[in-house]
């Protein structure tokens, strides 16, 4: 049984984590579980949304339009559920969002489309 889509839901959402760890970092805030769930609730759902929305589970290392549907949905459903629990979203952190989380959900799905694409050119070793 193929489990690729497994894999590339935990790597989606282990890049969610860092993407809050390094903003509560970046704001000091401390690293208590308590904050760090709270802080990424909202984008965990949007990512669930997102693979549901995509259907991400037939083509999880799909770019287009998958990953795309994916980042865009976390990040659009993850700043209406941060406004519907009382926490901020500043033009300036929307902004951050969409682009670190493009780097990180779209850039592992890019660079490894590179790569098989560079395994497909090389000719066979005997």
């Amino acid at each position: 049984m193929n489990r690729v889509w497994v894999r590339a839901l935990a790597f989606d959402v282990a890049l969610v984590v860092v993407f809050v760890l390094i903003g509560r970092r970046s704001h000091e805030e401390s690293g208590a579980l308590l904050g760090l769930a709270r802080t990424a609730w909202p984008f965990l759902a949007g990512l669930a949304a997102g693979w549901l929305v995509a259907r991400a589970w037939r083509r999880p290392l799909q770019l287009w339009p998958g990953g795309v549907v994916v980042w865009l949905v976390t990040v659009a459903l993850g700043m209406v559920l941060r406004v519907v629990s009382g926490q901020g979203t500043a033009f300036s952190f929307v902004v951050v969002t969409l682009v670190v989380l493009a780097v990180f959900l779209l850039g592992w799905r890019a660079l490894l489309r590179v790569l098989s694409r560079r395994a497909a050119r090389r000719p066979a070793r005997r």
